[in-house]
């Protein structure tokens, strides 16, 4: 989509983030799965809100550091949603771009593309069925003018740090995620319509997990393991 001389994308600001759950870091790892099936239930703004901070958001004021760590604050991920129709309260259909610095969403394309998604990501239903999908695209240019070839190995650890955060924040939400490699670059980015030096590195379905989700232990039945292992 182009924008004219002194026209700039609409945007559609996220609740601003703040504290929503009570569940502890050392919980939320607990808990923790890779959920592949989820319930016919929208997510609401707020915690989408959080996802996305949790994933690129803005987390101190100054300089603009980020929630997750970045190889020389370089920030080489532009992270995109897509949304079905009614899978997200108070939001319609479309591919959306998250911008950082405002906490905001733009419009990129205004259609529920989950089908064609699931159909580039080898025909995984997970993609299709979630009600919003994560994608994190790579900028490597942003990296590796600094870092050189070693940049390319950072962005990746980029997106494995932001691609946690987004785990364990879906897990404290009473949501579920799982993380998508599988795909083809090419059919991501037509699907998409990405910028060309925009490069599809991960995907994170997310949604309210079935009642066959994988269920965690318990603190308590960790420790009698570990002290039976101990003698």
């Amino acid at each position: 989509m182009g924008f004219g001389l002194g026209m700039a994308p609409k945007q559609t600001p996220l609740p601003p983030p703040k504290p929503m759950t009570r569940v502890s870091v050392e919980e939320a790892m607990l808990a923790r799965r890779s959920i592949r099936e989820y319930v016919d239930k929208p997510l609401t703004m707020n915690q989408l809100s959080l996802l996305l901070w949790s994933a690129q958001g803005i987390t101190e004021l100054r300089y603009g550091l980020r929630a997750a760590p970045s190889a020389g604050a370089t920030y080489p991920i532009e992270l995109y949603v897509v949304i079905g129709e009614g899978s997200v309260e108070g939001l319609r259909k479309g591919v959306y771009r998250y911008v950082p610095q405002n906490h905001s969403l733009v419009l990129h394309k205004p259609e529920d593309v989950r089908g064609e998604l699931a159909e580039a990501a080898l025909k995984q239903t997970w993609v299709r069925e979630a009600p919003v999908t994560l994608v994190f695209c790579a900028v490597f240019a942003r990296t590796t003018v600094r870092y050189g070839r070693r940049g390319f190995r950072y962005v990746f650890m980029d997106v494995g740090h932001a691609a946690q955060n987004v785990y364990l924040m879906a897990t404290a939400l009473g949501l579920g995620t799982v993380g998508v490699g599988a795909f083809n670059d090419e059919e991501v980015t037509a699907v998409l319509g990405l910028k060309g030096e925009e490069v599809p590195a991960y995907l994170m379905p997310v949604g309210v997990p079935s009642s066959n989700a994988p269920k965690s232990s318990t603190f308590e039945e960790l420790e009698k393991y570990f002290r039976s292992k101990h003698g």
